[in-house]
């Protein structure tokens, strides 16, 4: 990761902490398995540059899926809403111009494909093993189980699965994160290999989920 695409990225509007994006940048180099990496939830492209500065340097693709419309929790009204972010027009959240622009000022555009849509209509067509698969979407009980359902089988044997907000203190944040965490966990197919901040690294080593 250059010194440039790492100002870019911490300059990037988000919720990462610098040392969370800088282990999920750690995970996608460290790959062993061939296979793309993808994303749930871009947002405004902050983790898109941790990711895709690593698949750039390895030669792969990053696939950054979101429907640009905002979570649960960035609605108005809500604790992380930004209201410059809402399309004046439509009264819609609209943060892709927001990730374009970043992915562009990060030299990514040519590793980094974005996917705008919902999750669960992707995941249903979706047949390309993954190495790398980061959840941070919608932190809601629904969206993130259906993340985990949709997503999850698709990682490959050997293959990363990241999950971001995972607070087992209930006091500290939301459930949802915490619990798919858990499904991954006590499928018997991941093992955790490293923990930074609220950020969970998990290696699938075996089939059935």
């Amino acid at each position: 990761m250059s010194q440039q695409q790492q100002r870019r990225a911490e300059a990037a509007r988000g919720f990462m902490p610098p040392d969370e994006g800088l282990a999920l940048h750690a995970a996608a180099e460290s790959l062993s398995v061939p296979g793309p990496l993808l994303e749930v939830g871009s947002y405004c492209g902050k983790s898109s540059i941790y990711l895709g500065s690593a698949a750039q340097a390895a030669g792969r693709v990053l696939f950054a899926l979101d429907h640009h419309r905002g979570s649960e929790e960035n609605q108005a009204g809500w604790e992380y809403h930004e209201p410059d972010l809402v399309d004046d027009e439509i009264q819609k959240m609209d943060t892709l111009p927001h990730f374009r622009r970043t992915v562009h000022d990060a030299d990514l555009e040519g590793t980094v494909v974005a996917l705008v849509g919902d999750s669960p209509v992707v995941a249903a067509v979706w047949s390309i093993e993954l190495a790398l698969l980061f959840i941070d979407g919608g932190h809601g009980s629904e969206p993130a189980h259906r993340d985990y359902e949709g997503w999850v089988p698709h990682v490959a044997v050997g293959g990363l699965l990241c999950i971001h907000d995972v607070f087992p203190d209930p006091a500290d944040g939301g459930r949802p994160p915490y619990e798919i965490y858990l499904r991954a966990i006590e499928s018997g197919a991941f093992t955790e290999v490293a923990v930074t901040g609220s950020l969970r690294t998990l290696k699938r080593t075996a089939t059935g989920i």
